[in-house]
């Protein structure tokens, strides 16, 4: 009987450590359509210093640009695909060439289902903290379910299922489920997107962050990865930003950040109006902070090293750095 494997750690990258190295002294291989795995059945992150979301002991270092601009792409539940795939242009491999993802996460929250829900989770809770209702949903059977003769629907199918979520203790807690999770591409990036929103929903509600638990039930490290993986000695810096705010203010940032990316992405832009761009003017430091990660990617892939350089510059939390500088050397060294 195989029982469930925990990993709890205070940050992220704690976890993900103890998890990613759990994998590879797995010996036991297990075969799927994307070639053979190791796989640990049954994982549980428990991470209790949830702002401390970004893995920074990778190597190769995780694109920080990328997952805040996935971020962002979430909370204005967008499923535009070349959005996206602006900084991450080999997504298509993983998840299809169409103009719209069909999985994408922000969609399925705010609007696929009919309502958004992260908006219904603030209301409950809001107005019945110690409810145990919230459940907020991402899978959806109708279009998802493999078809009779067990193939995919689709190459974007989610690997999240839902979240659950409640205030315990004047905190909000988090879990979140997956069915299946890649440990090298899958979860650094999972933690950096709902453990994202759980701090936008504290916000919200003026309540503190509690814990983040995440739930994988197929937690697995294709072969072809295995060797890809080392570990960095340094030590993690810490993130200093917050993205709790109050609702009108959150929204209303998320969205300029977003807007202001689409002309980022416009080959016929100057330098002074791309520059200009970057200045969000909303006063509210981790904001400006993501929209300089973002836009520093923007100008490296325009072949601006000198202007992206700048604008890291202009960012002053530490751990955006410390990823930067990582993800920023392997590009360079290519």
């Amino acid at each position: 009987m195989r029982g469930m494997i925990s990993f709890c750690g205070q940050t992220a990258n704690e976890v993900w450590i103890e998890a990613a190295r759990r994998l590879l002294h797995q010996e036991e291989h297990k075969s799927s359509r994307l070639g053979p795995t190791r796989e640990l059945l049954h994982a549980a992150f428990s991470i209790t210093d949830s702002q401390q979301k970004w893995v920074t002991s990778r190597i190769p270092t995780i694109n920080p640009a990328f997952a805040l601009a996935e971020l962002v792409w979430i909370v204005n539940g967008a499923r535009e695909a070349k959005i996206i795939n602006y900084w991450n242009p080999i997504l298509p491999k993983y998840a299809g060439n169409g103009d719209n993802y069909h999985g994408a996460y922000g969609y399925r929250i705010f609007h696929h289902f009919g309502l958004d829900q992260l908006t219904r989770a603030y209301l409950t809770l809001k107005n019945k903290s110690e409810s145990r209702q919230v459940v907020i949903q991402i899978w959806d059977s109708k279009i998802d379910f493999p078809d009779d003769a067990g193939q995919p629907i689709d190459m974007d199918i989610p690997c999240n299922i839902c979240s659950m979520v409640k205030v315990k203790n004047g905190k909000l807690e988090w879990s979140q489920i997956l069915r299946s999770n890649d440990i090298f591409l899958g979860v650094p990036h999972n933690f950096v997107q709902f453990t994202g929103l759980q701090e936008i929903l504290a916000g919200w509600l003026d309540i503190e962050v509690g814990s983040y638990v995440q739930y994988s039930d197929s937690l697995h490290l294709y072969e072809k990865d295995a060797d890809k993986i080392n570990f960095s000695s340094a030590d993690s810096e810490k993130n200093t930003d917050s993205l709790a705010l109050n609702k009108v203010q959150s929204e209303k940032n998320f969205k300029l950040i977003y807007e202001n990316m689409k002309k980022l992405m416009d080959p016929g832009i100057k330098k002074a109006d791309f520059m200009r761009t970057l200045d969000l003017k909303c006063k509210h430091r981790a904001f400006e902070n993501i929209m300089l990660v973002i836009g520093a990617d923007a100008a490296r892939r325009k072949g601006w090293g000198k202007e992206s350089e700048d604008i890291m510059s202009m960012c002053d939390n530490p751990v955006y750095q410390q990823l930067w500088n990582g993800w920023f050397a392997r590009k360079m060294a290519m």
